[in-house]
């Protein structure tokens, strides 16, 4: 149950000091300011407009939701000490498809569905596992969607006079490229603007919150252009705003009642809310390892997931976005000197008090100025300089990477992630049988190298298999490496590269330390085949593992356990009394000693 204590609980076992908690006081409200214009911008692409006026939702009072219900029980229940939860990018293109495709109640169900299989994740201790992801998928996949947000935003950055955007991304460009000269100028300079100072403190004041400078320059030049232009700038919606979009947006959290649902949307959802907590696994884990590199202190992935869990299902019971740890609000926490989860409650609350306070002001938020802070974000997640690298890696590699990209912008993030482990998988297998083998003991004595190194060590295999003093009609077969499936067909092809059957076949598996079901099924129809043949079939050099496998399935018995040896001179001696043959040196001191026994 240790794997199950969650690190906020470890606070009064170890005892926290006054200083501690007044930096983790500072580190909430850094992270507070750096998640609100963050989480807004998630809100506005994670739900389509359509959907939000027709169901009179508001994506950016959702998403401060989660980030304050799901941040607050991430922190309380998790298995890390920093990581600080809330609505996550990643995850943006497919809750848009969701939405588009079955409205709230098909958000809310998946967001409730991803949780529970997070729980369960995290209850199977499978926290391990999501790291062994490989990352041509996390990459593929991240920029796949990175590409999708931008495209969104495009319509909202320039102003474009477009009622409506299509869900598919070849629909969205079609549609941005016939609407392209609808541009608005002021629209326009409203997120050149934004963008800039989003790039420039970046650059220049790291310290302070990019994005939120970004919003806050934005609404500035939103209300210069209307101070200067007056009439001229058209009509007082001009400039599109929050408030302008989705109506007036009054202090508070904006709770929804979750929705009833039939059987048949949970059976439709299945695929949509398994991705969902893949990628909240997988961003949230990730983010804990580059956490545990900062602090050097070490997190529970199995609890990690379990919070993960117990958070999403609280954020659709209460109608929100789903939630993840993110690396940049974790960063920011550790770097404002946080140590313990009391700073991403503090965090939590704070963004609460700021909703109740001053929620009023979102209205005056310019999508133009959201829409930069998401071009910014996708910027980030496409991680040029790694997408560029991973280009030069081996060429299977790069057809997951390119494969899950492209899946992911052209069909979505639930074919891509499917598709892209599968790949991954499959490319893995193929890897480890061509590293595990199947060799002819007899064969080192053929090898030759030209490297000195390499011949001195052949020389030594060949004084080494000299010395078996192999008797004729017994082979002797080395496997290398786990004996699975990739395995089990270079042994079906064994006795056919022998011009002969052999009387004895010494099958040698010291170097193998696994074998799997299709493993013990080749090697019973290898058993069989060499019956067949006539073949005495010999183990050497089991280890406990294959061992204990092969007596689960009777294997043992069938084989016969004396023919099963620990190594491989038990399994020679064996196979010489099978051919009726003494070792080479006791048939020369034989030969020598007759002489002698005669002149006696």
């Amino acid at each position: 149950m240790k794997r199950y204590i969650p690190k906020f609980a470890l606070l009064f076992r170890d005892g926290y000091s006054s200083r501690q908690f007044l930096s983790d006081l500072f580190a909430g409200l850094t992270v507070a300011v750096i998640a609100m214009p963050f989480a807004l911008a998630v809100g506005i692409g994670s739900i389509p407009q359509r959907v939000a006026i027709d169901e009179h939702l508001l994506p950016p009072a959702m998403a401060l939701t989660a980030a304050i219900v799901g941040g607050f029980l991430l922190s309380l229940f998790g298995g890390s000490r920093v990581n600080v939860g809330g609505p996550s990018a990643v995850s943006v293109t497919i809750l848009f498809a969701i939405a588009s495709d079955h409205g709230y109640i098909g958000l809310a169900t998946a967001t409730l569905m991803a949780g529970v299989i997070l729980v369960i994740m995290g209850v199977s201790r499978l926290g391990v596992m999501i790291k062994f992801i490989p990352y041509p998928v996390t990459t593929g996949f991240t920029a796949g969607s990175a590409v999708i947000i931008a495209t969104a935003q495009v319509r909202d950055f320039f102003g474009l006079s477009l009622p409506s955007m299509p869900t598919d991304w070849v629909g969205k460009v079609r549609e941005l490229a016939a609407h392209a000269g609808s541009a608005h100028w002021p629209t326009l300079v409203v997120g050149a603007v934004s963008l800039a100072a989003i790039l420039i403190v970046r650059r220049f004041a790291p310290r302070i919150p990019a994005y939120l400078s970004g919003i806050v320059a934005g609404a500035a030049a939103m209300f210069a252009l209307r101070a200067l232009l007056g009439p001229n700038l058209g009509p007082a919606d001009a400039i599109a705003t929050l408030g302008t979009r989705f109506g007036a947006i009054n202090a508070g959290l904006h709770l929804q009642s979750f929705p009833h649902v039939s059987l048949q949307l949970i059976k439709d959802l299945i695929p949509a809310a398994t991705t969902i907590a893949i990628l909240v696994a997988v961003e949230g884990l990730l983010t804990d390892v580059v956490a545990d590199g900062l602090t050097g202190m070490r997190h529970q992935s199995d609890q990690e997931l379990v919070a993960m869990g117990l958070a999403n299902i609280a954020c659709a019971l209460v109608g929100t976005l789903p939630i993840t740890g993110g690396l940049s609000r974790t960063v920011a926490n550790i770097k404002a000197g946080a140590r313990t989860p009391v700073a991403g409650m503090i965090h939590a609350l704070v963004m609460l008090a700021m909703v109740l306070l001053a929620g009023r002001l979102l209205a005056a938020i310019p999508l133009a100025a959201l829409a930069a802070v998401l071009f910014v974000v996708s910027w980030n997640m496409m991680e040029f300089e790694q997408f560029r690298r991973l280009l030069r890696a081996p060429r299977a590699d790069v057809a997951v990477l390119l494969t899950t990209f492209g899946l992911t912008v052209f069909f979505g993030l639930i074919m891509a992630v499917g598709i892209g482990m599968v790949l991954a998988a499959m490319l893995f297998m193929q890897r480890m049988g061509e590293i595990a083998s199947i060799r002819s003991i007899r064969s080192e004595l053929q090898d030759d190298a030209d490297d000195p190194a390499d011949q001195l060590a052949i020389a030594k295999d060949k004084a080494r298999v000299a010395a078996l003093d192999i008797p004729q009609g017994v082979e002797i077969f080395e496997i290398n490496g786990p004996f699975f499936f990739a395995v089990a067909n270079k042994l079906e092809d064994v006795l056919m590269q022998l011009k002969r059957p052999p009387r004895v076949f010494i099958l040698r598996m010291r170097r193998v330390p696994h074998i799997d079901a299709t493993g013990l099924h080749a090697l019973e129809e290898f058993h069989a085949k060499c019956r067949r043949q006539g073949t005495r079939l010999l183990l050497g050099g089991v280890h406990a593992q294959p061992m204990f496998e092969l007596v689960k399935v009777g294997l043992d018995q069938r084989i016969g356990l004396d023919s099963i040896f620990e190594n491989l001179p038990d399994a020679l001696a064996r196979a010489r009394e099978v051919v009726g043959q003494a070792p080479q040196h006791l048939l020369a001191n034989d030969a020598g000693s007759e002489p002698a026994q005669s002149s006696g």
